[in-house]
């Protein structure tokens, strides 16, 4: 109850600040206006079946681990069929991105795209075949990379570009990136540094921003071996909401509960959809 209301109890119907525990309901009743609620009420938890101490577990194994888990080994360890851990952990990745939607990067930051996805035959880099282009971001600070984003795209355009930077920057920041004519848009809003980098400089002139495509590719291939296309955004989501963290790790477990209390119910239908 003190995670769920940590200023003390508030009815949703009145406003109400006190009430009882109905043990045969599992509820609390507000004393002014009688309507009762439940501590999963409006949260990510809303309506479930499953038993919350599993959803507290598959939690802190996600949080703990910067592997992360995949649904396979967290049906095993919390003892539910698979689709029922990969709805879990699907439905936990979406309070990670609502989370780290409310932040923006700023300052310095480095700009590339890559590709992800299954190895087919054809040509490698921008226009491979059957692999999903990413944009990456990451601050840089005199210690290393800042907080990062990431977001699985259809096309390296200028407009996709434009809406990853009114999502992720905040304005007039000062933005490296190769050559690559999409990346122009940038110097409408921000101050644009760019130069031509062959593949073998690329590392040097945008060196973090490779460390993290780099170690977002071995985290997808590592623990879930890929990922489809389709479902792509939710493990970059996983990714970036675990490292922008990386300096609170003990407190992450509680904070990604935190995440999950405050975002709204998603139904099973819609998460499948």
């Amino acid at each position: 109850m003190k995670i769920r209301w940590p200023n003390g109890f508030q009815c949703t119907a009145c406003g109400g600040m006190k009430a009882y525990y109905v043990s045969s309901r599992h509820v609390y009743q507000c004393t002014q206006c009688r309507h009762q609620v439940s501590v999963t009420a409006g949260t990510l938890f809303h309506a479930t079946k499953i038993p919350l101490v599993k959803w507290f577990w598959a939690i802190y194994l996600m949080a703990s681990d910067k592997g992360g888990i995949s649904a396979l080994r967290a049906s095993k360890l919390l003892g539910v069929s698979w689709i029922t851990a990969y709805t879990m952990l699907g439905k936990i990745r979406k309070a990670m991105a609502d989370r780290d939607s409310i932040y923006r990067l700023a300052n310095l930051i480095e700009l590339d795209d890559t590709f992800v996805g299954g190895k087919r035959a054809g040509k490698r880099g921008r226009g491979a075949e059957g692999k999903r282009p990413v944009l990456v971001a990451v601050e840089t600070r005199e210690k290393g990379a800042g907080f990062i984003a990431m977001e699985a795209i259809d096309s390296v355009s200028k407009n996709s570009v434009k809406q990853f930077l009114a999502r992720h920057l905040r304005t007039d920041q000062t933005v490296k990136t190769d050559a690559f004519p999409a990346m122009n848009i940038i110097g409408k809003q921000h101050k644009h540094q760019k130069r031509v980098t062959p593949p073998e400089e690329a590392k040097i002139w945008l060196p973090l921003v490779h460390i993290m495509i780099g170690n977002m590719k071995k985290f997808i291939n590592g623990t879930f071996h890929g990922v489809s296309s389709q479902h792509l955004q939710e493990y970059l989501d996983e990714f970036c909401y675990r490292f922008n963290r990386r300096f609170w790790e003990p407190e992450l477990p509680l904070r990604l509960l935190n995440a999950c209390l405050a975002h709204v119910p998603i139904k099973n239908a819609e998460f499948h959809s």
